[in-house]
This record gives C-alpha cells, sequence and structure tokens, in this order.
C-alpha cells in the first residue's frame, strides 16, 4: 500500500510514517518546514519527502492520503485532497486501524508529562522483556527513537488531548480504545480549541468510556480536574497514585524532606515497595514514574522490575536536557511552557542544585501561551529562579514585561535571540545553572549561546 502523509515531519505524523515504513507499506509525505533531524530520520528509512503543499503531489496517486491536524480548510492540496475523491483519513485513526487493533493499548494522557511517562513505561516494559511498540511525542534515551512496532503484545501511545485534524474534532486519544489508561493531570491548555477545563473534561470523559471494565484507569489523586472526570461517570478499576501524600491514596511516592526525587520510596498503603534511585529529578517526575510503574503493573510487571528499570532510564531529549557544560555554566533544553511544567521543573533544579545561581529563559511559544491565556501565572511559575528572561517573539502581543514585572529588575524582556544571548553571556558566571524552555526550536539559542561561552 502507497501511504501519503501530510504534516509529515511533526513529531507524531513522523512516528506514523515510522510505524507505516516497518508495516511494510510505501510511505511518502510533505509538510512546509522539511528540515533535520526529522527529514534525516524519515529519509534514512526510505520516505520521500517534498516541500511544501503543492497540490501536484497528488498525482503520486497514493492508496490512501493521512491528514495532519496541521493542515485545514482553505489549503490548496486540501481542496484538491477533497475535490478529486481520494482516500484520506487521520493520524491517530490510521493509527488505530492498522498497528493498535488487536494490542494491548497503554495510554498515557495529560496535561503534562506524558512524553516522559510513556517514555519510563515504554523502558519498562522492554527491561522485562516485553519488546513493546510505541509512539511517544519525543526521543526516549533508551531507545533514539519516537516510534517503533516492537513484536510484543504490548504498544505504548502518548495520548494527546489535541484534535484530531480539520474533519475530526476530537481528542485524538479517543480513537485508541485502550486496555490501560493514565491520567497523570489535568489543566487548562490549548486555549485555541478548548475555551475552558470542563471542555478538556468532556475529552477525557470520553477516553473513560472506552475502557474496558478488564482494564485498569491509572489515575493522580492529587490532581483535582482528574477526580472529577473520574467522578462523571467510569466503569474501570482503578489505582490512584501521588507523590509526597498518603491519605487515603493506595500508592504514593515517599521522600526526604526537601529531597529532590532523585531517590525516593515508593508505598503502597503503609508497606514499602521499594526505593528508586535514578537520574531524573522534581516530584512531577516521581508521579509520572508512579504512573508507569502502575500501568506496568497491569501488564503484569512486578514493581521490583520496574524500581530496576528505572535506575537504566535514560531520560528524554529536551527534558531537562544538559545541552553542555562551558566554563562551569550548565546549559539545559527543557520543553516546559505551562506554568506548571515551568515551576515544577524550576523546583526540581533547584532541588538539585541547591543555592547555585539558576537563571530561567523563557518563550512563550505554545498556541496558548501567544493567546495569552497564562500570563497572570507566569510571574509565579518563575519565582524560583534568581534570574529571568522572557524572549518576546512573534506572535506575542500581549505585555510579558508587565507579566513578570513582580519579579523585580531581575526580570527582564528580549526581542532578539542574538541580542540575548550576548546578555546571557555577559552576565553569567562559573556555577551557573541556565534553564532554556520552550516547546519549538528556540531559535537555534541552545548551540548559539554554548557557542559564544567557549568562544
Amino acid at each position: 500500500m502507497h501511504i501519503h502523509i501530510l504534516g509529515i515531519c511533526g513529531t507524531f505524523m513522523g512516528g506514523i510514517a515510522a510505524l507505516a515504513r516497518s508495516c511494510g507499506h510505501r510511505v511518502t509525505g510533505s509538510d512546509q518546514n522539511v528540515y533535520p533531524p526529522m527529514s534525516d530520520q524519515l529519509q534514512a528509512m526510505g520516505i520521500e519527502l517534498i516541500e511544501g503543499y503543492d497540490p501536484a503531489q497528488l498525482r503520486l496517486d497514493p492508496d490512501v492520503v493521512v491528514v495532519g491536524n496541521v493542515m485545514s480548510r482553505g489549503n490548496p492540496l486540501i481542496e484538491a485532497l477533497l475535490d478529486s475523491g481520494k482516500p484520506y483519513t487521520s493520524g491517530p485513526e490510521w493509527l488505530a486501524r492498522h498497528v493498535l487493533a488487536g494490542r494491548w493499548t497503554l495510554a498515557v494522557a495529560g496535561t503534562h508529562g506524558k512524553t516522559t511517562t510513556s517514555s519510563i513505561l515504554a523502558w519498562i516494559l522492554e527491561y522485562a522483556g516485553l519488546d513493546p511498540g510505541f509512539l511517544i511525542g519525543g526521543v526516549p534515551g533508551n531507545f533514539n527513537v519516537t516510534a517503533r512496532l516492537g513484536s510484543g503484545r504490548h504498544f505504548v501511545v502518548e495520548a494527546d488531548e489535541y484534535d484530531t485534524a480539520f474533519f475530526d474534532k476530537r481528542a485524538k486519544f479517543v480513537h485508541y480504545r485502550p486496555r490501560t489508561a493514565i491520567l497523570n493531570n489535568l489543566e487548562h491548555d490549548h486555549a485555541d480549541i478548548y475555551p475552558d477545563v470542563a471542555a478538556i473534561q468532556w475529552q477525557f470523559h470520553q477516553l473513560l468510556r472506552m475502557v474496558p471494565r478488564n482494564g485498569m484507569v491509572v489515575a493522580n489523586a492529587a490532581a483535582a480536574h482528574v477526580m472529577e472526570v473520574i467522578d462523571k461517570g467510569c466503569w474501570t478499576p482503578v489505582e490512584r497514585f501521588a507523590a509526597g501524600v498518603s491519605g487515603d491514596t493506595a500508592w504514593y511516592a515517599a521522600v526526604e524532606p526537601g529531597g529532590d526525587y532523585s531517590r525516593f520510596t515508593i508505598m503502597e498503603g503503609n508497606a514499602a515497595m521499594g526505593e528508586v534511585q535514578w537520574s531524573l529529578v522534581g516530584r512531577h517526575n516521581a508521579e509520572n514514574a508512579l504512573a508507569a510503574i502502575l500501568a506496568a503493573r497491569h501488564a503484569g510487571v512486578d514493581v521490583a522490575t520496574s524500581i530496576a528499570a528505572l535506575e537504566t532510564f535514560a531520560g528524554v531529549r529536551r527534558r531537562m536536557e544538559v545541552r553542555g557544560v562551558v566554563r562551569g555554566i550548565t546549559v539545559y533544553d527543557d520543553f516546559a511552557h505551562h506554568p506548571t511544567a515551568i515551576e515544577t521543573t524550576i523546583d526540581g533544579l533547584r532541588r538539585r542544585i541547591g543555592k547555585a545561581r539558576l537563571i530561567a529563559v523563557l518563550e512563550p511559544r505554545s498556541n496558548t501561551m501567544k493567546l495569552g491565556t497564562h500570563r497572570d501565572a507566569l510571574a509565579h511559575s518563575l519565582s524560583q529562579a534568581d534570574e529571568v528572561w522572557m524572549y518576546q517573539g512573534p506572535g506575542v502581543n500581549w505585555d510579558v514585561a508587565g507579566a513578570v514585572a513582580s519579579l523585580g529588575a531581575h526580570a527582564r524582556v528580549s526581542t532578539d535571540i542574538d541580542a540575548l544571548v550576548e546578555e546571557l553571556h555577559r552576565t553569567s558566571r562559573s556555577g551557573d545553572h541556565i534553564l532554556l524552555m520552550s516547546n519549538g526550536g528556540f531559535g537555534g539559542i541552545h548551540a548559539k549561546l554554548l557557542a559564544r561561552l567557549r568562544g
């Protein structure tokens, strides 16, 4: 079968391409921005790439066109596709029909931590010898690919709540029909399509309606909005967890006061099930680990094996990834772009580095950030940093300086990346930790800053 993918260079659609190629299909695709590393990965798999969305590419005469949610009505290629009558589908629907059918799907949902939790879960299953398939919105260090078919029964999928396609406005995850579902947290995000939390909760509730009674829902008991979704109706056993608290929670992570969660004890009620020592930090990552352990337990992996797997977990690219250390200055790359993720990321790093100087640099780049939906929460989320830089890029038209004014003189705004690099170079000193946060490429600031520091 010949499959042509529109928007192929996105992480999710690139994963669909890799899975389709592994299934033996001929795969071609197009995107507005065809550039490394995704273009190199796809071409290495024998996938032909086309720059742009010229309707002429339909002359390839594919058997089916898989349409990414980056595509919209009015696009010349989409209009030509609809006029042609050629078969088309969405990425999630193709995945559900051609990969997930007949497999034990473990879906990882939540506003934050999906990529890390999916990566942990896939690695636990791999460590246990189950050879899982997976499709993850990032690059797990233990695999170095975003997707693989796997020969085992299990398939881990990062279950995104963003809409499916221009012709299907349901959340992506409703297509997956998981046997094991993780609900890690739930907050208002994707303000371009969801007006409030209630709208997102409705989508999560649709997901719960599809989990069978012999399945399992793994839910963060500390996330109030998640518990509200459970209360709307759940026909599946629920395993509750939290980090740092017990109460009526069945499973929780216990840590010494002030601990950075690089070491914590997994508790089931009053019983200690084992101690985790790993390379990650932060309460949020302890929650990610707990969720993955409980999902793997439902799939038959005992807690002791999961703990052993965590000790060799190599993290995920762009999640507190150290990009370099120059003259004693450590430069990190992190995907955090929501106030809660920003706050927990900074808190985890602060716990690890103690009183060392922490410089937080944020690009408000997501659609929600560009709309200014979370601007009132930014100052608090950045408050543990010693210095704060905000990059006000194209499309950010709200008062960025005003949003962080309460932080005082140590919070500044730049509208030019090269000038920002110069300021960071001028003011940083040995022992500093520079945390660069964006859900995009941030104009190559990581490489530019490291090169300038070396110079």
